[in-house]
């Protein structure tokens, strides 16, 4: 599994990147509203992301046009900022139609806000290079978000999308909404290509009570030795 960083905090990317562990990142606008972004430096924002990760991580930024015409000019605008932007579409008709574009084009799209397995089937089938079905909103109506996630892993593997997809690429799935270790857990056994976490997930992800418990063990012992 690989890991996507969920934010639009620089920081927060500088410092993921340096650990080694992620292999891209995705925004969205309430996470560039949530920093306190400007409409005048997204673009900016963007392509500073795209220098931080390299240019063989997909950066993943969203489309806020809800007609297809809308759509694929925000796409190309988004596309020309760096080689390695992926577009977020809304699974909607209009972002199927210009999924479809888009994957004829040579821009590559993640799919996004996807929840059934018909969704993900069309939006594989419509050129999506990533499809991302969303857990936390699931649990938040009482729903198996991680079901519905395992679902579409197993939907998707059992079909070949190579004709769709740009470059005949593989049809990934991003499991997005995570929300804690235990959601990264379950989605890396049912075979998920990629998590997307928050910040504070991915920190999470590196604890673990004994691992505490056996540095702190090891540290005591050490100091008994330099005072031998």
């Amino acid at each position: 599994m690989k890991f996507f960083l969920d934010t639009a905090d620089l920081s927060e990317i500088e410092e993921a990147a340096s650990w080694g562990a992620i292999a891209g990142v995705t925004t969205n606008p309430s996470l560039y509203a949530k920093i306190g972004g400007k409409l005048s430096d997204f673009d900016d924002h963007i392509a500073r992301i795209c220098d931080i990760v390299g240019p063989d991580c997909p950066v993943s930024a969203e489309s806020v046009a809800m007609d297809r015409e809308g759509i694929l000019a925000d796409a190309r605008k988004l596309a020309a900022i760096a080689p390695n932007v992926v577009v977020k579409v809304p699974t909607m008709v209009e972002g199927l139609a210009a999924t479809r574009m888009l994957a004829d084009e040579g821009i590559r799209v993640n799919m996004t806000l996807c929840f059934s397995v018909p969704q993900a089937i069309l939006a594989a089938r419509a050129g999506a290079r990533y499809i991302s079905p969303f857990i936390g909103r699931f649990d938040d109506i009482s729903e198996d978000g991680l079901d519905q996630v395992g679902n579409i892993v197993s939907a998707i593997g059992g079909y070949d999308f190579a004709d769709s997809t740009v470059g005949g690429e593989q049809v990934e799935i991003i499991a997005a909404s995570v929300r804690s270790a235990n959601h990264v857990t379950q989605c890396a056994l049912m075979g998920a290509d990629i998590a997307t976490v928050p910040f504070g997930v991915l920190k999470k992800m590196v604890r673990h009570p004994l691992t505490d418990r056996g540095l702190d063990s090891f540290m005591k012992d050490w100091e008994k030795v330099q005072g031998a």
